[in-house]
């Protein structure tokens, strides 16, 4: 049925972008939360604990998850190695591009310390002072040869590198934690637009044209909101899920393609693709026991209630018994069969089926595959 849909939307599609080839991304220069975070706010804060990491990495590898995420199967698609944290110091290559995504960042600055609230202090606009710093600084240093010319990347990899964006979703999620109603965090939704409209301006000054922009998820699907948000029964949607809170993330995403539309008209070199993420992990969700996940709210790392989810306890949590330290919120023997990880972020195994089905366009706007990103659609 897919290839089906994908073979309709390439046929809306003018022979010009068919007949092009693949653009041949040098680089990727990523901006988010944890959804795309490779081990930017772990490199500040410390590791996410074991057993994050397990399935692929066999071992704690800066991200939410038991193995890859979303960025990183972006990353193998465009031929690129995965893509190095820009915070972290430790065996970074920037030849290809930088990840200024940290977990628990937003759009606009959150008036609280991570101590406090969790969310990060990188939000957006400190990802995009990064990067501009980083642009004009790697030049510098690439002329001192050795080992920085081969570990930083060329100028012309700025400007034909693809943008990707996957931020938003904390912005809601923290109103909620301020006890905010839905109506309320709608209020502020078209402010934080506004600043991610300004970042994406601000990259292209800077000389980027190709941009790959996620909206944001069913924040209503997400175990962790089910768990600690006051639901009635008449909310559930009939997939499961917090309908109101997936109606604010529906509001956002409206509004962001606004913005994209906007930007489109206002930014005549640059090709900007609006990807429906959210459609995509709904159906996810919607299909789960069709495709081989089970319930798709079972939580695979975390310990006790409805979900296997205890805000108090997340995955890897730790507890001192008899003077030994055991492992309280471990994995499920088989994270391939669940969606979600730890009751907010994917398994590996949903990541990889998210990333086939954004690959070839069929859930973007214009419906270019990955690879051609770069090309400008004349609508």
């Amino acid at each position: 049925m897919l290839s089906v849909c994908m073979l309709l939307l390439l046929l809306l599609l003018p022979i010009s972008i068919l007949s092009l080839p693949d653009c041949n991304f040098p680089a990727v220069f990523n901006f988010g939360d944890s959804n795309s975070d490779t081990g930017g706010l772990s490199a500040v804060f410390g590791q996410f604990p074991p057993p994050n990491g397990d399935t692929f990495f066999h071992s704690p590898a800066g991200r939410h998850s038991d193995g890859r995420l979303l960025i990183d199967f972006i990353a193998e698609g465009l031929g690129l190695p995965y893509l190095s944290p820009f915070l972290d110091s430790i065996g970074t290559n920037f030849s290809h591009g930088a990840n200024y995504a940290t977990s628990g960042s937003t759009i606009r600055r959150q008036n609280t310390t991570i101590f406090q609230s969790g969310y990060s202090p990188i939000s957006l606009d400190v990802q995009y002072a990064e990067f501009s710093d980083f642009l004009k600084r790697s030049q510098i240093i690439r002329e001192k040869g050795d080992v920085f010319k081969s570990l930083l990347p060329e100028k012309f990899k700025f400007s034909s590198a693809l943008y990707t964006f996957d931020i938003g979703q904390n912005d809601l999620t923290a109103g909620y934690k301020l006890n905010m109603t839905t109506e309320q965090v709608k209020l502020y939704v078209p402010d934080v637009i506004s600043q991610f409209t300004t970042v994406i301006k601000n990259v292209f000054a800077l000389g980027g044209r190709a941009f790959w922009i996620h909206n944001t998820g069913p924040v209503g699907c997400l175990p962790y909101i089910m768990d600690t948000r006051p639901i009635t029964a008449a909310q559930v949607d009939p997939h499961g899920c917090a309908g109101p809170f997936n109606g604010v993330s529906q509001y956002f995403n409206k509004k962001l393609k606004e913005a994209v539309i906007q930007l489109r008209k206002e930014l005549h070199l640059a090709a900007i693709t609006y990807v429906d993420i959210y459609s995509v992990k709904y159906s996810l969700i919607a299909q789960a026991k069709k495709l081989g996940f089970g319930d798709p709210f079972l939580v695979c790392c975390g310990h006790g209630g409805k979900y296997n989810f205890n805000n108090a306890r997340r995955c890897g949590t730790t507890e001192m018994v008899k003077g030994k330290e055991i492992l309280i919120a471990n994995s499920c023997k088989d994270p391939s069969s669940r969606i979600s990880w730890d009751g907010i972020h994917f398994t590996e195994a949903a990541n990889r089926w998210m990333y086939s089905q954004i690959a070839d366009g069929a859930f973007s706007d214009p419906p270019v595959p990955l690879k051609m990103a770069c090309h400008i659609h004349k609508s």
